[in-house]
């Protein structure tokens, strides 16, 4: 799927392996070798073609080999733009280029242990992708969001866990971790400078993130039109707001320093041709273990007042986490009337590219053999982004335990399970459209 435009923009404003050895079930790495670190692609559209750029940009010795995505065309659009470029990084011929459901392994097979494969499929697929790869000792970068369901959630989990056994590192792609202007205003705030953070508001509003009608492709299966327009398709992307608000929400909890304990939430539709089974408006109230709140505000809509912020407010003061998409500009206020002449503090340096920033990290941990492991608190902020989405389609209460223990799959044995032949289990009206969460009647943890 392409990216929102601001998001497209922001991006392109934007040591060494050799002989990796498994000993005593641990990836030993050879940082003063001489080899290339060689990288395979999954998943080729954009947000993966900007991730390959990213980690080609590093400073570690790296070459992209090998490449797979479901469908041909992404992914030789992908390979193009890459190649025309990053002409000298770009090492893919066509038999390394695979198409397919279960192309992934293909891809990741052509590397060694100590290589890395990026994984930025819809998010449905993710859980056995990063599962083979730690299996075989390749290091990932995961795109977000990292799984649909808890069952996928949990998996990803146990795959960090393998990780740190095997000494893997996982990066995840929750960038704004990486922001200079966030770290230093959450270390104030974990330092004491607003007292005690008492309330969290984090809003992504602006212009919807459009698919085309079912009825306009006719000719394409079924399975195909959902899986390229996963993001409002539950089983295959989560949700449209889980894409968007996972930052919001990692962003809040890093900065209030501990994962809710359960949310209440509302959603809603405007006019029937959202599209797929999703709303687009959604709100949600997450509670902390020491009664704190946060509250999360998505609305896609046209022609409505936009914001993409984060707040904080504290005992004794208040600040800003964010406040747009490009800058951060964070600062603190002395009291909770946010205006320029009760600013205590405001970051002034420069904001490298988290995105970059991300991959900078990880394949520095790779190159020099530092522990490196975001696959535990990407688990985290995925649990934090599905307890939201069952608390706005359940219309109920839902608890973290709920969340986390939960057994419900949206898509029974994951991207193995299913072929080109498999037909969704939702399907559309005669007028093209889905159906979607019904609180109070859809009670589905």
């Amino acid at each position: 799927m392409k990216t929102g435009t601001s998001r497209r923009h922001f991006l392109k404003s934007t040591g060494l392996l050799a002989g990796a050895l498994v000993a005593s079930s641990r990836l030993q790495v050879h940082a003063a070798g001489n080899d290339t670190i060689r990288i395979a692609l999954v998943g080729c559209g954009g947000r993966g073609g900007g991730a390959a750029i990213n980690a080609l940009s590093t400073s570690a010795p790296t070459k992209l080999v090998a490449m797979a995505d479901a469908f041909p065309d992404r992914l030789d659009g992908c390979y193009q733009l890459l190649k025309d470029a990053m002409p000298d990084k770009i090492d893919v011929p066509e038999d390394r280029r695979f198409v397919g459901l279960q192309s992934y392994k293909n891809a990741i097979d052509q590397l060694r242990p100590g290589d890395v494969v990026l994984l930025a499929t819809p998010p449905g697929f993710r859980p056995p992708h990063v599962e083979y790869a730690v299996q075989k000792g390749v290091h990932v970068f995961m795109e977000k969001p990292f799984a649909t369901d808890s069952p996928g959630t949990r998996r990803i989990q146990a795959a960090a866990k393998l990780a740190d056994e095997k000494n893997v590192k996982i990066a995840c792609g929750l960038m704004w971790r990486h922001c200079k202007a966030r770290e230093d205003v959450i270390k104030k705030i974990h330092d004491g400078a607003i007292g005690d953070v008492v309330l969290l508001r984090g809003y992504r509003m602006h212009l919807p993130y459009r698919i085309p009608p079912r009825l306009e492709r006719p000719n394409m299966s079924e399975l195909e039109y959902q899986i390229r327009c996963f993001h409002y398709f539950d089983w295959a992307g989560g949700s449209v707001f889980i894409d968007y608000c996972i930052h919001n929400f990692d962003v809040a909890c890093w900065a209030k320093g501990m994962w809710p304990v359960s949310a209440i939430g509302m959603g809603g539709r405007s006019t029937p041709e959202v599209g797929g089974t999703a709303y687009d408006n959604y709100y949600t109230e997450f509670t902390f273990p020491d009664g704190a709140i946060l509250t999360s505000h998505g609305r896609y809509v046209d022609h409505c007042f936009d914001r993409y912020s984060d707040f904080v407010q504290g005992t004794k003061g208040s600040g800003v986490l964010m406040d747009n998409l490009s800058k951060a500009k964070t600062r603190l206020y002395k009291n909770q009337q946010m205006v320029p002449e009760n600013i205590t503090w405001s970051f002034e340096g420069e904001e490298p590219n988290p995105y970059q920033v991300e991959h900078d990290l990880f394949f520095d941990a790779i190159v020099n053999d530092k522990p490196y492991n975001e696959g535990h608190r990407a688990a985290q902020a995925q649990f934090a982004s599905m307890l939201s989405r069952a608390a706005i389609n359940s219309g109920q209460i839902v608890t973290w335990d709920e969340i986390v223990n939960s057994n419900l799959e949206l898509l029974p044995g994951g991207i193995d399970a299913i072929n080109d032949q498999t037909v969704p289990s939702i399907l559309p009206d005669a007028k093209g459209y889905y159906p979607y969460a019904i609180p109070g009647k859809d009670i589905k943890i």
